[in-house]
């Protein structure tokens, strides 16, 4: 049995034992009356730490459904307690996500419920960015790509870009283009105005891609080509993995409507590739690049700007949102967003 705290020890001595002799909904019902008391009369400590414990012994013999409802009823109480993100109060909701388990939908509650309120009470508006990362870690060594995608894009960390390129090679290897699989990376990288996470995550991309399919190096440029004293290209035998390292470079160089040079490079770039046709030229990736066009070179929108589904997803993925329908608010970027303050950024 877990050592348990002075003040908690009365409601967790009467808890545990019944969890260890089988007697889950009996612990489980008392979990919640002792926590629902200690609520009430303020004492938020006390119910969080009865409710971590009990969910937490509850989930350990398989009682999903009993410890992801007081895993939920603890979210509660941090939010009554206006409970800060920290090492320690991120910790006990990974725990108990990891011990939920894949089967049903248990885990998926738990990661919502825990992603709404560390947006809440957190630094970032899309949610904890060390959450994120271990959700998606957490959910791309269980083989649930598209589960992990959001989450890894969410975080903005150097390690989550990178965890992403791994995984995008991954996924790519089951069937579908490579180059596909590094836009989905890439743009909304650079549509969250996070220059490092998509240098980071293309540099890993192309690295590993070329290491499981040595014949997409290009015979005419077989080492990669120094472009900046930190930057290289290395040249592809996929227009879209060329595109995708060339269009980070762009950005990571723009500076708004003050450097001309760039822009203008930004839509040769973009016209060159999409001339090529495929998924470059498709109408997603087309109003996705127009956005990115605007935010980092302050080139402006079409006066008639399609729906752009891409668009919405992330921009919903990573927190946005267009309340009433209305127009977005046009946004760019100030010059030097690659720096280390940049917001986003580890």
């Amino acid at each position: 049995m877990p050592a348990v705290s002075g003040s908690s020890s009365r409601a967790l001595n009467a808890i545990l034992p019944l969890v260890a002799s089988g007697q889950p909904y009996e612990a489980h019902q008392k979990a919640r009356t002792f926590a629902s008391r200690y609520s009430k009369s303020g004492q938020y400590d006390t119910a969080i730490d009865v409710l971590f414990q009990s969910a937490r012994e509850l989930l350990k013999v398989g009682q999903q459904g009993s410890g992801t409802d007081l895993t939920l009823f603890l979210l509660e109480v941090y939010e009554s307690k206006d409970e800060t993100v920290n090492d320690e109060s991120r910790g006990r909701l990974t725990q108990l996500i990891a011990l939920t388990g894949s089967s049903g939908s248990w885990r998926k509650t738990i990661i919502d419920r825990s992603i709404a309120w560390s947006a809440r009470h957190g630094d970032c508006p899309a949610g904890d960015q060390d959450l994120h990362h271990y959700i998606g870690e957490l959910l791309y060594k269980d083989g649930a790509f598209d589960a992990a995608e959001p989450h890894f894009l969410a975080s903005g960390k150097r390690d989550s870009a990178r965890s992403l390129a791994n995984m995008m090679v991954e996924w790519s290897a089951a069937g579908g283009a490579p180059g596909n699989f590094a836009l989905r990376g890439t743009l909304p990288y650079l549509q969250n105005g996070n220059i490092v996470g998509a240098r980071t995550f293309i540099s890993q991309f192309i690295a590993q891609v070329i290491l499981s399919r040595p014949n997409l190096l290009s015979p005419l440029q077989t080492s990669p080509l120094p472009v900046t004293p930190t930057s290289e290209i290395t040249h592809t035998t996929e227009p879209v993995l060329n595109f995708c390292q060339l269009a980070v470079l762009t950005c990571q160089r723009a500076n708004g409507d003050k450097n001309k040079v760039m822009r203008e490079s930004w839509v040769r770039l973009c016209g060159t590739y999409q001339a090529k046709g495929g998924v470059l030229a498709t109408k997603e990736v087309r109003v996705t690049l127009q956005e990115i066009a605007t935010l980092y070179f302050a080139i402006p929108p079409p006066r008639t700007q399609p729906d752009n589904p891409l668009g919405a997803m992330i921009s919903s993925m990573l927190g946005g949102g267009m309340p009433g329908g209305g127009a977005p608010p046009r946004r760019m970027l100030s010059p030097a967003v690659s720096g280390p303050s940049a917001p986003g950024l580890d």
